[in-house]
C-alpha cells in the first residue's frame, strides 16, 4: 500500500500524466478494480478498517486525531491464530504500535522522506537513505529470513506519494522538460455547490505553500502551523550535507527565475501546478521502481506462483481537480483507490472489475483467501467469488456507503456522508451546515454540475436516499447518535463572560473571547469556522487572570487541554495558580497537580484546593522545555492548546 496514489497516477488505469510499468504488471497478471472506494477518505481511518474489516464508527478511528485500539480483533492475528508468520514494514499512522505481528518495523507518525526514523519491535532508529527504497529493503530482508515452512502474510506501506512529496535524488530532474497535461477543472468556479466545496482549505493557489511544499526557499510565507513553519528547513536538516546539495541544487535555476518574475493570478496556479505535479509523480515512479524490486524477488525465489499480491492506496488524491491537493472529500478523484490483484492460477490474466468494493472488503477477502472462517462481525464482502470468477455476483451490492468525520479539522472539509452506485452519487453535508449534493456520473463524471434541486431527478434523489437510510441501518452508522457528543458542549462557570486577559495572546485575539463562554470543542478547530477556538502557545507559559468582577468564593479551576504529539501540542507540565482581591497582590495557591489520564486526546485538568475569597485569578501553564527525542519535532519548543478556563 502507498499513501495518497491517485488512480489518475496508474497508466493502468489510463494515466495521461506518467507511466508506471511495474505496478501495471500486477494489472497485466490479475485484476484491475475499476470501482473501488474508501469508506473515509483519509490515512488513519483507511488503515483502521483495512485491518478490522469495521467501519470508522466501530474500529473506533473516525479521524487522524484517534488512536487505534490494538486489543481488537485484527487480520493479522486472524492470520497467526491459523499459522501464518505476519510482518509490518513501514507506515503505520495509527498512534499505537502494531499487534497481531511477528514482526514489526514502522515510521514515527508520517515519517521523512530522507533518512528516517523506524520503530522496530519497540526500538527507534535512524537509517540513512531514502525512505522507499528502505522501505523495501527491509521487506526483502524479512522475506529471505523468515521461516520458508509457514505461510506468512506482509503489509508492505510506503510513505510515498503523501505530502510534502520529496523525490529521490536520482529522479529530481524527471519531467523537466515537460508539461504535464493540467485537468480540466483546475479552475472550477464551484457554481453548482454549497458551502463545503467553497470553504475547504486545500486549494493550489491559497493553501499550497511555496516553501514547505513547492520547495521555493527563498519564500517564507509557509504559515504558522507548528507542522508548516519552518517545515522545508526541518526536512533539509535531517539529510546530509550531500544529500542536501543534490536535492537543492535540483530546483535551483527554475526557483530563480520563479522569485525573478514571480507569476500571480491564474499563472502562480499553473506555476503551483506543474512544480507539485511532477514532484508527485517522482515519488511515484519511486514507488513503482521499489513495487517492482518486490515482484522480481517472488518470480526470481519461485514463490511467486503460490503468492497473493495486493496493491492499494489509502485513498485516492487531486492531482488539481477543482483546483485542489489532498483529498478528504467524496468526489471521485479522493474517493476511488487503486486495486489490483494478482493470484497466479486463481485469477485470469489482464481482467478488470466494474463491481462496487470498498476498502471494507479488503480484511475479509484477505482471511477467505487463505483458507480462514470470516468473523460475523466484519462488515465487508469478500472479493474472492469476483476474483475467482473474474465476474461480479448477481447478489453484489448495488451501492457502496461513504463517511468522513474530520471537521472541524486540518483542510476544513466538513463532515459529510453518502451513497455511490453504479451511476449516482448522493453526498450530505453535515454539523454546522446541511446541504445535499446530487451527481450524475453518466453525464457528468467529473461531478461539476449538483442536480440535487432538479425536477427530472427528484425519483432518483428520493430512491438514493431510500438506499442511505437502509446502508445506515445495515453498517449501524447513525450520525444523529454521536452528532451531538462531537458538537461544542455548554459548561456552566463563574468565569463566564468575565474579563480574560492573558500575558500572550495568541495569533487570532478574537478566538480568545470564547476562552471563557462556558463552551469547548472535542477537536481541534483549526479557525474552520467554530467560534470557540484554542488559545495556542509555545515558547512562553499560558498564561493569564479573569477578573470575576468581584469578590468570590473560589475552590477549583479547569482547564480543558488537548495533547496531540504529531502536531508537538503538548499538556502543560506543571500549572500554577494565585489569587488576588485587588489584581496587583497575588496569593499563590497550593492545587491538586494535574495528571493527564491519558496520553493523547483532549481533557479537563480539575484543578481543586482550599475555598479562599477573590477577585481576580491567575494561573501558569508552563509546556514542555523541549520535546522529546523519538517525538515528532524532537528538541523543538512544544504547543500549548487550551479552550476553556472555568472557575467554580
Amino acid at each position: 500500500m502507498s499513501d495518497d496514489h491517485a488512480t489518475q497516477a496508474l497508466s493502468c488505469y489510463g494515466s495521461v500524466i506518467n507511466r508506471t510499468p511495474n505496478l501495471d504488471r500486477i494489472a497485466q497478471n490479475g485484476m484491475l478494480f475499476q470501482h473501488a472506494f474508501c469508506t473515509n477518505s483519509i490515512c488513519s481511518p483507511v488503515r483502521a478498517v483495512n485491518l478490522t474489516g469495521k467501519l470508522s464508527h466501530i474500529n473506533g478511528v473516525l479521524d487522524n486525531i484517534f488512536p487505534f485500539d490494538g486489543a481488537q480483533p485484527t487480520v493479522p492475528k486472524y492470520l497467526q491464530a491459523a499459522g501464518y508468520q505476519t510482518a509490518m514494514i513501514g507506515k503505520w499512522h495509527l498512534k499505537s504500535d502494531p499487534t497481531g505481528f511477528d514482526h514489526w518495523k514502522i515510521l514515527i507518525d508520517q515519517g521523512e522522506y530522507f533518512n528516517p526514523r523506524f520503530k522496530e519491535n519497540g526500538r527507534i532508529n535512524k537509517t540513512e537513505g531514502y525512505v522507499t527504497n528502505l522501505i523495501t529493503d527491509d521487506a526483502l530482508a524479512w522475506l529471505e529470513r523468515r521461516d520458508p515452512s509457514k505461510p506468512f502474510f506482509m503489509m508492505l506501506h510506503h510513505k510515498a506519494p503523501h505530502r510534502n512529496w520529496m523525490p529521490d535524488l536520482p529522479y529530481l530532474n524527471l519531467y523537466d522538460s515537460i508539461l504535464i497535461p493540467e485537468p480540466a477543472s483546475l479552475f472550477d468556479n464551484y457554481a453548482t455547490r454549497g458551502r463545503a466545496a467553497r470553504e475547504q482549505e486545500m486549494s493550489l493557489e491559497k493553501d499550497m505553500h511555496l516553501n514547505y511544499d513547492l520547495k521555493v526557499w527563498q519564500d517564507t510565507s509557509a504559515g504558522t502551523e507548528p507542522w508548516l513553519k519552518n517545515g522545508m528547513e526541518r526536512e533539509l536538516a535531517a539529510m546530509t550535507a550531500a544529500q542536501r546539495r543534490v536535492f537543492m541544487e535540483a530546483y535551483r535555476d527554475e526557483n530563480e527565475l520563479f522569485i525573478k518574475n514571480r507569476p500571480a493570478g491564474e499563472a502562480l496556479v499553473r506555476w503551483k501546478y506543474q512544480r507539485y505535479v511532477k514532484d508527485y509523480l517522482r515519488c511515484v515512479a519511486s514507488v513503482d521502481d521499489q513495487v517492482g524490486r518486490v515482484l522480481d524477488y517472488l518470480e526470481k525465489s519461485g514463490m511467486a506462483a503460490n503468492t497473493i499480491v495486493v496493491y492499494t492506496s489509502d485513498q485516492g488524491f487531486y492531482l488539481g481537480e477543482h483546483g485542489w491537493f489532498d483529498k478528504r472529500f467524496m468526489y471521485e478523484e479522493s474517493y476511488r483507490q487503486p486495486l489490483l490483484v494478482q493470484w497466479p492460477g486463481h485469477i485470469p490474466s489482464g481482467v478488470q472489475s466494474d463491481a462496487l468494493v470498498m476498502n471494507l472488503d479488503f480484511a475479509p477477502t484477505l482471511l477467505d483467501a487463505a483458507g480462514v472462517e470470516v468473523p460475523a462481525d466484519m462488515q465487508g464482502q469478500s472479493l474472492k467469488p469476483i476474483l475467482i470468477s473474474a465476474s461480479t455476483p448477481p447478489d453484489w451490492r448495488k451501492a457502496t456507503y461513504y463517511h468522513y468525520f474530520e471537521y472541524p479539522g486540518i483542510h476544513a472539509v466538513k463532515r459529510h456522508y453518502g451513497v455511490r452506485t453504479d451511476r449516482y452519487k448522493l453526498i450530505h453535508f453535515y454539523f454546522n451546515n446541511d446541504e445535499w449534493e446530487l451527481y450524475d456520473l453518466g453525464k457528468d463524471p467529473s461531478e461539476l454540475n449538483n442536480v440535487y434541486t432538479k425536477n427530472e431527478y427528484r425519483s432518483v434523489r428520493e430512491s438514493l436516499k431510500r438506499t442511505l437510510d437502509s446502508l445506515q441501518i445495515v453498517y449501524k452508522d447513525f450520525p444523529e447518535n454521536y452528532l451531538g457528543a462531537l458538537e461544542p458542549k455548554q459548561y456552566k462557570h463563574k468565569a463566564l463572560k468575565k474579563a480574560v486577559q492573558l500575558t500572550y495572546p495568541s495569533e487570532k485575539p478574537a478566538a480568545l473571547k470564547s476562552l471563557t463562554d462556558g463552551l469547548y470543542q472535542d477537536y481541534n478547530i483549526y479557525n474552520a469556522g467554530i467560534r470557540n477556538g484554542y488559545a495556542a502557545f509555545r515558547e512562553k507559559p499560558f498564561e493569564g487572570v479573569i477578573d470575576l468582577g468581584k469578590s468570590r468564593d473560589i475552590y477549583r479551576l479547569r482547564f480543558h487541554f488537548m495533547q496531540s504529539p504529531e502536531s508537538w501540542i503538548y499538556y502543560p507540565e506543571s500549572i500554577e495558580i494565585s489569587v488576588s482581591e485587588d489584581g496587583k497582590t497575588y496569593e499563590p495557591v497550593p492545587s491538586i497537580a494535574f495528571r493527564p489520564t491519558q496520553k493523547t486526546g483532549h481533557q479537563w485538568a480539575n484543578l481543586a484546593f482550599d475555598p479562599r475569597s477573590a477577585r481576580y485569578v491567575k494561573w501558569m501553564a508552563k509546556g514542555l522545555s523541549y520535546i522529546p527525542s523519538g517525538q515528532p519535532g524532537a528538541g523543538e519548543k512544544a504547543w500549548i492548546f487550551c479552550d476553556e478556563v472555568a472557575v467554580e
